[in-house]
C-alpha cells in the first residue's frame, strides 16, 4: 500500500465512524470566514451552518479530538466552481492534513504564502483552480507531505510559474507531485533537484515548458519511480540514457518533445513498463524488436514520428506478449504488408495503423482479435481486399477504412457478428471504384450505427434500404457510389428525425426535394453534383446547405431569413435559378458563406448588408446582376472572398469597401465598373492574395500602392482603359517569388477565370500554386520593367495590346517557372535575348507585332515553339521557323546578343578583336623581319642557322630512306 493510498483509507475510516465530538468555536469561525470570502452559485456550501462543523458538506473531524482534518472542496465541474480567494482564516486549522481545493475559480490568485503553515498536511490538491503567479518557496515547509498537485490548464489565461524548485527539498516524504502545466522554462537545473527526493512514485511535468533534458545523471535518485509523465515539453534532444536505470517504471509519457535519433536498445530492460507513449517526435529508423519482449507492456503508442520498415519482426515478437491492448503507429513511414501473427495479439483493444505506407490485404487472422474495438487502416495505399473474417470481430466499434485503394466485395457476411459496431468508414482514393458493396436491399445489418461514411466505392444503383433500421444514425455520407433515381418515399422523414450531417453528393440521384422540412438537430446537408430540380427547399433547422451542380430552378425563397434561420453556408450555384436576390437574405445574420454563382439571377443587390457580420465569403458570379455596389458592403468586417465576377454591375468601386482588411480575394471582373483602381487596397487589404478587376472601364495609372501587397499572386487587370508605366516596383510582390504556404493554401475557396496560355481557364482546387500578371488590352506605356524579371515562380506575364516601347529585358529568362509570356501588339523594338531560351517551362509565346529585328535565339524550350505566328509582325526578325533569312550582319548582331544594348556591346567587343589581331601582325612581322633588315651581321647570322638546320634535316631524311630500301630488300 502506498502512502497516498494510506491517507485516503485513513480518512475514510474516520468518515466512516463519524466524529464523537463536535468541532471547536475557533474552527467553525473559520470555516465560515473562509466561506464569506468566497462565491457559491451552485450553493454547494448551503449545509454550513449549525454548530457542528464536522457535519457540514466537505468538512471530515478526528473521531477522538473533533479538530478538522480535511476539507476536500474538489469541484466536479467548472460551472459548479466556488470563486473568490484563499481566505489566512483556514489558518485556525492547526490540525489539517487534507486539503483539496482543485477544480475551482479563484481567479487567477497567487498560491497564498500561508499554504506552508500547514505542517501537518499530508495531502494538497489546488490543481486546475485557475491560480496564477510564483509557486511560493514556503511550500517546502510542508515536511510531513506526501501528495501535491499543482497540475494547471495549459490553455489556461492564468499561470503557475516557478524560478526554481529548491524549495522541493525541504519535502523529503513526497510520493506523489504533478505540476503539468506550470511554467517552468526558468528553471535548468530541474531533473537534479527532483532526484533529490528518494521517496518519489509519481512525477508529472507535462507542458511545463521544459527546455533541458540531461542526457546522464551522475546517479539516479528516484529508482522507486513507477510513473514519469515529461509529454509536450521542448527537449529536442535524444532519449535520455539515466531514464532506463529506472528499471521499476510502469508508465512513461514522453510524446510531443521533439526527440531525435532511434528508439534505444535500453528498453530491454524495462520488464515493468506496462504503458509506454514516445509520441510526436522525430524518432526514426525501426521499431526495435526488443520492445515486443517487455511482457507487461499495455500500451504502446509510437504514432508521429518518421519511423520506418515493415512490422514482420516486431509483431512476431509481439505474438510472445498476450497483454498488448493498445498499439498506435499512426503517421509514420512503417510499409509492407501487414503481417499473419497479427492475429496472435488477442487482447488487442485498439489496432491505429493510419496515415502509413501500408499495402496489399488485410490477413485473414485479423479474425482472431476478439477483443478489438478499434481498427484504423485510413490513408494507407491498402490496394488489396477485406476479409469476410473481419466479420468475427464481435466487440469492434469502429472500423476506419477512410482513403484506401481496395478491391474486392464487401458482402453481409464482413459483418456477421460486428453487434457493437458504431463508426463505418470506407473511402477509396481510386478513380476505379474497385470495390463494390453487395448486400440484400431487405438485409437486416446486426449494428446500430452512430456513422456512416462510404465515398468513391460502388453501393448503387439502389438506395441502401437497411439504413432505415439504423435508429441511432446520424452521420450519413454516401458520397460518389454509384446511386441512381429517386430516394426512398420514407427517407426524408427518417432523415429529418435523426440525421445532422447528410452528404449524398457526386451521384445521380433525381427528382424534387420536399419543399419544407424541419430537421430535428442542427443539419449540414450536402446534395451536391446530382440530377435534382424543382424549387429551392425551405428546409427550417439547417446551419449548412450545399445544393450546387443540380437542376434547381425557380427563384430564392422571399422569406428565407424567417424559414431558416439558423444558416450559415449557403451554396446554390450552377443551377437555374432565375429572378433576384431576395432582400431577407442579407438578415441571416449567421451566415459566412453566401455562394450563388452560375445561375439566371437578375436584377440589383439588396442594400442593407450590415446583418451580416460573420459573412466570410460572398460568390455572386456568372449572373446578370446590375446597378452599383451598396456602400453597406463595407460593414462586412469579416468578409474574405469578394467574388462579383461576370455581371453587369457598373458605377465606381465603393471607398467603404476599404473597412474590409481582411479580403483574401477580390475579384470584381467583367463588370461595368468605371473609375480608377482603388489605390485603398494596397494600405486597407494587406492579406489580399488575388486581385482580379479584368474587362471592366477602369482608367488612370496603376496605383503603385499595389506593390505593398505582399500575398499577392494574382493580378489581373487586363481589358481596362489604363494608362501610365508599369510600376517597377512590382518586383516588390514577393507572393509571385515564394510558394504559397499550406495554411494560405487553406484559405482558397470559389472558382476563378484566367487567362493563361492563349486560352481562358477555370482555376479552383489548384488555385495557391497560379502566379499570374496580366495588364494586358491598355493603354500602358513606357518600358517593361526589368525589376518584374525578380518574380522568379511567376507562371504567367501578359502585357500584349499596350504601347509599351524599349526592348525586352535581357534578364527575362530569370523566370524559370514561367509557362505563358504575352507581349505581342506592342512597339517593343531591338533582339529578342538569348536568356529566353533557359526558361525550361515555357509552353505559349507571344511576340507577335512588335520591332523586334535579328536572330531570333534557338535551343532548350525554344526549339518546340517552332510556329511561325509567334514572331509575326516582326519584319527585322530573321532565322527558324521565321522565312527571313539572317545576313551575316545579322548573325554577329543577334547571335551574339541579349537585347539591343547587349549587341551593340558585342559588335564593339568584335571590332576591338579585329583591331588587336592587325596589330599583333604588325608588331609581329616588323618585330623580326625590320630587325634582320637593319641589322646586317644578324640577318648573316640568321640565315646561316637556317642553312645549317636544313642540311640537318635533308641528311636526316636520306638517311631514313636507305635504311628503309635495306630493310625492304632483305624481306624479299
Amino acid at each position: 500500500m502506498t502512502f497516498v493510498q494510506f491517507i485516503l483509507c485513513s480518512l475514510c475510516f474516520c468518515i466512516a465512524n463519524g466524529p464523537s465530538t463536535s468541532c471547536s468555536d475557533i474552527e467553525r469561525e473559520a470555516l465560515l470566514s473562509f466561506k464569506q470570502s468566497l462565491t457559491d452559485p451552485f450553493g454547494r456550501l448551503s449545509s454550513w451552518m449549525g454548530e457542528d462543523c464536522c457535519q457540514w458538506h466537505g468538512v471530515s473531524c478526528n473521531t477522538d479530538t473533533g479538530q478538522v482534518v480535511k476539507l476536500d472542496l474538489r469541484s466536479s465541474a467548472q460551472k459548479s466552481a466556488l470563486r473568490g480567494k484563499i481566505d489566512p482564516s483556514l489558518l485556525s486549522l492547526k490540525n489539517l492534513s487534507y486539503l483539496d481545493l482543485s477544480m475551482n475559480n479563484f481567479g487567477g490568485s497567487p498560491i497564498p504564502n500561508f499554504i506552508g503553515s500547514f505542517t501537518a498536511l499530508r495531502y494538497l490538491n489546488l490543481s486546475f483552480a485557475q491560480l496564477g503567479g510564483t509557486i511560493p518557496p514556503h511550500l517546502g515547509n510542508l515536511t510531513n507531505l506526501g501528495y501535491l498537485d499543482l497540475h494547471s490548464y495549459p490553455d489556461s489565461g492564468f499561470k503557475l510559474n516557478a524560478n526554481d524548485l529548491e524549495w522541493l527539498k525541504g519535502l523529503s516524504s513526497l510520493e506523489y507531485l504533478d505540476m503539468g502545466g506550470t511554467d517552468l522554462s526558468a528553471v535548468t537545473d530541474w531533473l537534479q533537484q527532483l532526484n533529490m527526493l528518494p521517496c518519489l512514485l509519481e512525477l508529472y511535468l507535462s507542458s511545463c515548458k521544459l527546455k533541458t533534458l540531461p542526457l546522464s545523471l551522475p546517479f539516479v535518485n528516484f529508482t522507486s519511480l513507477v510513473a514519469l509523465d515529461l509529454s509536450n515539453n521542448l527537449f529536442n534532444s535524444p532519449m535520455p540514457m539515466w531514464i532506463f536505470n529506472i528499471t521499476g517504471l510502469k508508465t512513461m509519457f514522453i510524446s510531443s518533445n521533439n526527440l531525435i535519433g532511434i528508439i534505444p536498445s535500453a528498453f530491454a530492460h524495462m520488464h515493468s513498463l506496462r504503458h509506454l507513449d514516445l509520441s510526436h517526435q522525430f524518432l526514426d529508423g525501426t521499431i526495435p524488436r526488443i520492445l515486443g519482449n517487455l511482457s507487461s507492456l499495455q500500451s504502446l503508442k509510437l504514432a508521429f514520428n518518421n519511423l520506418s520498415g515493415n512490422l514482420n519482426e516486431f509483431v512476431d515478437s509481439l505474438s510472445k506478449n498476450n497483454s498488448l491492448e493498445i498499439l498506435d503507429l499512426t503517421e509514420n513511414r512503417l510499409s509492407g504488408h501487414l503481417p499473419d501473427s497479427l492475429g496472435n495479439l488477442t487482447n488487442l483493444r485498439s489496432l491505429l495503423l493510419r496515415k502509413n505506407n501500408f499495402w496489399g490485404s488485410i490477413p485473414e487472422s485479423i479474425g482472431l482479435l476478439s477483443s478489438l474495438q478499434h481498427l484504423s487502416l485510413f490513408a494507407n495505399p491498402m490496394n488489396g481486399t477485406i476479409p469476410e473474417s473481419i466479420g468475427k470481430l464481435s466487440e469492434l466499434v469502429v472500423m476506419d477504412f477512410g482513403q484506401t485503394a481496395w478491391k474486392g466485395t464487401i458482402s453481409e457476411g464482413h459483418f456477421s457478428n460486428l453487434t457493437k459496431l458504431e463508426k463505418l468508414e470506407i473511402s477509396s482514393t481510386s478513380q476505379k471504384k474497385s470495390l463494390a458493396f453487395k448486400w440484400r436491399n431487405q438485409w437486416t445489418p446486426p449494428f446500430n450505427l452512430k456513422s456512416i461514411i462510404i465515398a468513391h466505392n460502388r453501393v448503387g444503383p439502389l438506395f441502401p434500404e437497411w439504413l432505415q433500421t439504423q435508429s441511432n444514425l446520424t452521420t450519413l455520407f454516401l458520397n460518389d457510389v454509384e446511386i441512381s433515381g429517386k430516394l426512398p418515399d420514407w427517407f426524408w422523414s427518417w432523415c429529418s428525425q435523426q440525421i445532422d450531417d447528410l452528404d449524398l453528393a457526386h451521384n445521380n440521384i433525381s427528382g424534387t426535394l420536399p419543399t419544407s422540412l424541419h430537421f430535428h438537430y442542427e443539419a449540414n446537408v450536402y446534395l451536391i453534383s446530382n440530377r435534382l430540380e424543382g424549387p429551392i427547399p425551405v428546409w427550417s433547422n439547417v446551419r449548412r446547405l450545399y445544393l450546387w451542380s443540380n437542376s434547381f430552378s425557380g427563384s430564392i425563397p422571399e422569406n428565407i431569413s424567417e424559414t431558416m434561420p439558423m444558416l450559415r453556408d449557403l451554396d446554390l450555384s450552377r443551377n437555374g435559378l432565375t429572378g433576384s436576390i431576395p432582400s431577407s437574405i442579407v438578415k441571416l445574420k449567421e451566415l459566412r458563406s453566401l455562394v450563388l454563382s452560375f445561375n439566371n439571377l437578375s436584377g440589383e443587390l439588396p442594400q442593407d448588408w450590415t446583418q451580416l457580420q460573420h459573412l466570410q465569403v460572398l460568390d455572386l458570379a456568372n449572373n446578370s446582376l446590375s446597378g452599383g455596389l451598396p456602400s453597406s458592403m463595407g460593414t462586412l468586417h469579416s468578409l474574405r472572398l469578394l467574388i462579383l465576377s461576370s455581371n453587369s454591375f457598373n458605377g465606381e468601386i465603393p471607398l467603404s469597401l476599404q473597412n474590409c482588411r481582411g479580403l483574401w480575394s477580390f475579384d470584381l471582373g467583367k463588370n461595368k465598373f468605371s473609375g480608377e483602381v482603388p489605390t485603398w487596397l494596397g494600405d486597407n487589404a494587406p492579406l489580399l492574395m488575388i486581385l482580379r478587376l479584368r474587362s471592366n472601364q477602369l482608367r488612370g495609372n496603376i496605383p503603385r500602392q499595389l506593390c505593398r501587397l505582399t500575398s499577392l499572386h494574382l493580378m489581373d487587370l487586363a481589358d481596362n482603359s489604363l494608362s501610365g508605366i508599369i510600376p517597377p516596383c512590382l518586383g516588390n510582390l514577393t507572393g509571385m517569388v515564394s510558394e504559397v504556404q499550406l495554411d494560405d493554401a487553406k484559405r482558397y475557396e470559389g472558382n476563378v477565370m484566367i487567362v493563361a496560355k492563349g486560352r481562358e481557364i477555370e482555376y479552383s482546387s489548384t488555385l495557391p500554386l497560379v502566379k499570374i500578371i496580366d495588364l494586358s488590352e491598355n493603354n500602358l506605356s513606357g518600358n517593361v520593367p526589368e525589376e518584374i524579371t525578380k518574380l522568379k515562380s511567376l507562371g504567367t506575364l501578359n502585357l500584349s495590346n499596350n504601347h509599351l516601347t524599349g526592348s525586352i529585358p535581357s534578364d527575362i529568362g530569370n523566370l524559370n517557372l514561367l509557362e505563358t509570356l504575352d507581349l505581342s501588339r506592342n512597339q517593343l523594338s531591338g533582339s529578342i535575348p538569348r536568356s529566353l531560351s533557359s526558361i525550361s517551362f515555357l509552353n505559349h509565346l507571344n511576340l507577335s507585332y512588335n520591332k523586334l529585328a535579328g536572330k531570333i535565339p534557338s535551343g532548350n524550350q525554344l526549339q518546340t515553339l517552332n510556329d511561325p505566328s509567334i514572331y509575326k509582325g516582326n519584319p527585322g526578325l530573321c532565322g527558324a521557323p521565321v522565312t527571313n533569312k539572317c545576313e551575316y550582319g545579322d548573325r554577329i548582331s543577334s547571335d551574339d546578343a541579349d537585347g539591343n544594348d547587349t549587341g551593340k556591346h558585342n559588335l564593339l567587343e568584335m571590332k576591338w578583336f579585329y583591331a588587336g589581331i592587325s596589330v599583333g601582325f604588325v608588331v609581329g612581322f616588323w618585330g623580326v623581319c625590320g630587325t634582320l633588315l637593319l641589322n646586317k651581321s644578324l640577318r648573316l647570322a640568321f640565315f646561316q642557322v637556317i642553312d645549317e638546320r636544313k642540311e640537318k634535316a635533308s641528311m636526316f631524311i636520306a638517311l631514313s630512306l636507305a635504311r628503309w630500301r635495306r630493310k625492304s630488300l632483305q624481306r624479299h
